[in-house]
Formats: structure tokens, sequence, C-alpha cells
């Protein structure tokens, strides 16, 4: 018998290998042989859904790849990823700001403890340290993000982590936002890809 690949291996999943070398090759998942060009135009194709800002989004954040600073508690997170297009062409000079609750589930209001944005290099690829948020009330773990290609609209949206037990109760969780994550005891890595309608 033939043996064909699962569905699960679209065309996003694959790039997610073919473009993880930078990371640990324990966050590649296992799977069939595949080619060595993905195909575009697939069903996977879509663009990451928006979803709410939320009330606690604030301009004008500092330009940093890593929001670590003096005093903060919490695990380590590295969040790796790239900015794409539908058509499968990384998007450069993409504006990506995120902004999160500290370990203890608090924003910081006052300043920017957590908040930083950050442009995609040539190859669409960004890189950003933090720390795993806590739980904020009546929300699962997450991160907020806003992701601009130039000249573009904006597009903000939330991510998620995997296996969370609060997922399945917090209202607004997407699980198409959902990152793949690898935990240690010191430090989470993760990975996402951002796909624009660009």
């Amino acid at each position: 018998m033939e043996n064909k690949p699962t569905k699960q291996w679209t065309r996003r999943k694959f790039l997610w290998v073919a473009l993880a070398a930078p990371l640990p090759l324990a966050l590649a998942q296992p799977g069939p042989t595949l080619p060595a060009t993905p195909a575009c135009g697939d069903e996977d194709d879509e663009p990451t859904p928006p979803q709410t800002e939320g009330p606690y989004y604030k301009p004008r954040s500092p330009e940093r790849k890593s929001l670590l600073e003096g005093g903060l508690s919490g695990t380590k997170l590295l969040i790796q990823g790239y900015v794409l297009s539908t058509g499968c062409k990384p998007v450069a000079r993409a504006l990506l700001d995120f902004w999160q609750c500290d370990a203890q589930g608090q924003y910081d209001n006052q300043g920017f403890r957590l908040r930083g944005h950050q442009f995609s290099d040539a190859s669409g690829r960004f890189v950003l340290e933090t720390i795993v948020p806590g739980l904020y009330p009546g929300r699962t773990r997450h991160i907020h993000v806003k992701v601009q290609a130039p000249n573009r609209p904006v597009l903000t949206t939330q991510l998620y982590f995997p296996d969370e037990p609060s997922n399945a109760s917090d209202r607004i969780f997407d699980r198409r936002l959902t990152m793949a994550v690898q935990k240690s005891n010191n430090l989470w890595q993760a990975r996402f890809d951002f796909v624009l309608r660009v």
C-alpha cells in the first residue's frame, strides 16, 4: 500500500519545517518525505485570522527584539517565525508590535515593560525574546501582536499556547493562532508564521 502524506502536512506546515533550520531539531515535526519546494495555492494559504486588540494596547512602543529586562520574573520564551504573503513569499520590513502581561497576569499600563516592536528581515524572519505570560483573569495564556506589511493594513491578532487547560474556556481562543512550543525548565521555544494578504 502506498504511503501518502497525511492531510495535516499542508504547505504552511512544510514551510515551518523547511524554514526552521535556526531552531532546534526537536521542533521539527516528524512526517513524510516532501518535495524541496512547497506548492503554493493550496487550502492552507488563508491569512492569519484577526482578533480583538483588547484594552491594553499602547502606541509608540520601543523598537527591540528582546522584552527581557532587570527585575522581570518568569520563564524565558523565544518566539521565532516568518511573515509571509498568501503567495508564499517572505514579507520584508513587516512591522511586528508585541505586548503581553507579566508572569503574574499584570499589564504595564504606565511604561513599556513587555512591550516592543521590530521589523522582519529580508527573508521575512523575526525573533522575539520575552517571558511566558501569566494568566490574565478570564483569559487563557496569550500574547498580543499587530503585524503590518509596508504600506498595507494592520493585522491585529493574538498568539496562544498549546495544551493550556484554559484554552477550552476562553471565549475568543482560536486554535489557528496556536504556536508550536517546545518546553524546558529554563526556556520555552515557540514558532509561528504570520500570513498576510499581500
